[in-house]
């Protein structure tokens, strides 16, 4: 079974956070939600309540086959600002693991300097922290090997599905979209 980390830091994104765990896990892959901070209750953006699986700080990151960011500006800028976020972003990417980010959090891989010449995309008023990637203002969710970016809330489904496309197959991913009727 594939495993998937998504960190959960104060001011996370929750329609992205919470669409990705929850479309990923309807394709029975284990997703570990890890909080950033000191205890595993969350706020997110708009106020709802998150609890994560775990602390960031109690993960095994090798057991694990992708990375996958939620954006929201203040939870962003924590991932960016979180030093073991960005290694283990710089890990999975040389690794060659899937390395994922939604809405701003492709900023934070901009910062961990793995977007040199990689297409990518972002929610439309981040695209100057795409370091060194080839922005795409058109496409809602780009893949570029084992890079997988997305533009914001309104395109979570649309970047699940490409995630459970790249950890587990065509038909799968076809399948959870026909039950979620996103056909």
């Amino acid at each position: 079974m594939k495993r998937v980390v998504v960190p959960l830091a104060e001011g996370v994104e929750e329609i992205e956070a919470v669409v990705v765990v929850d479309v990923l896990r309807r394709a029975e892959i284990e997703v570990v939600t890890a909080a950033t901070g000191n205890n595993t209750t969350v706020t997110a953006s708009r106020g709802v309540v998150l609890v994560a699986d775990t602390l960031w700080e109690s993960l095994e990151l090798d057991s694990f086959d992708a990375l996958v960011l939620p954006g929201g500006g203040p939870g962003t800028r924590r991932l960016g600002e979180d030093q073991r976020v960005l290694e283990a972003v710089r890990e999975f990417a040389q690794a060659g693991k899937v390395v994922a980010a939604i809405c701003a959090a492709p900023m934070v891989l901009g910062a961990a300097g793995i977007l040199e010449g990689r297409a990518a995309t972002c929610y439309p008023s981040c695209e100057s922290g795409l370091t060194g990637a080839n922005y795409s203002a058109q496409e809602e969710v780009v893949v570029d090997g084992n890079l997988v970016t997305s533009q914001g809330p309104g395109t979570s489904f649309k970047f699940a599905l490409a995630l459970i496309e790249k950890l587990a197959g065509e038909e799968l991913a076809a399948s959870v979209a026909a039950d979620l009727l996103l056909t």
